[in-house]
């Protein structure tokens, strides 16, 4: 689909949604081959009206060049003129192209001569050629896109299968950012230098993609637990999605299920698994079905990872170096000496009812420490902003974590340590995050 079309879809959506009876447009999409079967079944899995024709508008946008004008035939046909005139103003006339009609061979029909039976018979053999009786095919018919082969066209992926997740609430959501960097000194651990600037940078980062942002400096285990309780206990219906995010201070613990926690500035911590506890669809009903992303930048134990020789095709420039003022967010583990035990099996199978729509990304590997540099902050969320910045346009979040994955990966901490961020994603649908773009 061109550009143009899209951002006409795209500046209508809430009117789309609000208005669009998707139940009449199914057999004249599915004829004029702009949606699969399977694709109008997976839109109508949906049970309410709204998200089939949130879905609809959303894939719709991936059904090639001839889709919009399709659509509104559609409309036109049934009756939904006021969404037509709508979509036309916003969009010069279209003159629709008719796809390219592919050739018919057909037989010469000739008389046949009044001769004998075995006459006829060889005539056919000797002279007639054998045409294959053409069947009617129960085969949808090739969606738009497939008319002619192209290459893949730049920007988001095609998702016939995959539903995103509604993100065009205003403001999106709430983001709460939790910065711990000044330690009591009974807590026995030291003071956080950089992470002022991770904070500021996720602040401004997540303002800019649309979220209501909080920042709580220095709290302690239990003003950590009431902050997140209270964002547990705030009315999120008429938002899409919440963020958290903690800088602090971490170390691994026995778990089921989120491995690692994160420290107060008091010495006491608290277990990631109880940190996304606190949003889940059971304590936090207004959030079901949404998005609840948590970004941890905290050591997941005390493990120095001094990583394995590849080929020099592999290594690209790193960001830390022998002279970097490197240190890490990492205290004595409290669990075990390993860096996953087999207490902890439970985490890899997939029994987690509760954990649906959670996405928990870790600056590092459960059990290693995690590496900032005092003057330039962390590398993960270095990293992370940058990727938002110039990707959120374009790519879904699992996408873009693993180019953090991946740029991350490079740097080298006193050109000896290396660092491997993750997450554990429960998502169920892409997520595209609001952009300014």
């Amino acid at each position: 689909m061109e550009e143009r079309h899209k951002k006409i879809l795209q500046r209508n959506r809430t009117n789309l949604v609000r208005d669009l009876d998707p139940s009449k447009l199914y057999d004249g999409l599915l004829e004029k081959g702009v949606f699969t079967q399977d694709m109008i079944d997976e839109i109508k899995s949906a049970r309410i009206r709204r998200d089939q024709a949130r879905q609809l508008v959303i894939d719709l946008e991936t059904r090639g060049s001839r889709a919009f004008a399709l659509f509104l035939e559609c409309l036109q046909e049934t009756g939904q003129h006021s969404l037509a005139e709508l979509l036309q103003n916003g969009a010069p006339p279209i003159q629709l192209q008719p796809a390219t009609p592919t050739p018919v061979v057909r037989p010469v029909l000739q008389p046949i001569p009044v001769s004998s039976p075995m006459d006829v018979d060889k005539r056919i053999k000797d002279d007639v050629p054998l045409y294959p009786v053409p069947r009617p095919t129960t085969t949808p018919s090739p969606s738009p896109e497939r008319e002619h082969i192209r290459p893949r066209p730049q920007g988001r992926p095609r998702r016939d299968s995959i539903q995103c997740y509604k993100m065009d609430a205003s403001p999106c959501g709430h983001c709460l950012i939790i910065n711990n960097v000044e330690f009591e000194s009974r807590s026995d651990l030291s003071n956080r230098k950089g992470s002022n600037i991770d904070c500021d940078k996720l602040e401004s980062r997540f303002k800019a993609l649309n979220f209501i942002v909080e920042v709580k400096t220095n709290l302690k285990q239990r003003q950590i637990k009431h902050e997140l309780s209270a964002l547990c206990k705030m009315d999120h219906s008429q938002y899409d999605c919440c963020v958290v995010i903690m800088l602090s201070h971490g170390t691994e613990v026995s778990h089921s299920r989120f491995p690692g926690a994160v420290y107060g500035v008091d010495g006491l911590h608290v277990p990631v698994q109880n940190i996304t506890n606190y949003l889940n669809g059971k304590n936090c009903p207004s959030l079901q079905g949404k998005p609840k992303l948590f970004f941890i930048q905290a050591c997941g134990g005390g493990e120095k990872d001094t990583g394995f020789e590849v080929s020099p095709d592999e290594v690209q420039p790193s960001i830390g170096g022998a002279d970097a003022d490197d240190q890490t967010d990492a205290i004595p583990m409290s669990s075990s000496s390993d860096s996953l035990s087999m207490s902890d099996e439970p985490d890899a199978r997939a029994t987690l009812p509760t954990p649906s729509d959670i996405l928990v990304s870790y600056s590092t590997f459960p059990g290693y420490v995690s590496w900032r540099d005092t003057q330039a902050g962390s590398w993960y969320v270095e990293i992370l902003d940058r990727i938002l910045e110039e990707n959120a346009a374009t790519d879904d979040l699992g996408t873009m974590l693993m180019m953090v994955n991946h740029e991350v990966s490079q740097n080298s901490a006193k050109g000896i340590y290396k660092q491997m961020p993750g997450s554990f994603n429960f998502l169920r649908k892409l997520l595209y995050f609001q952009s300014q773009a």
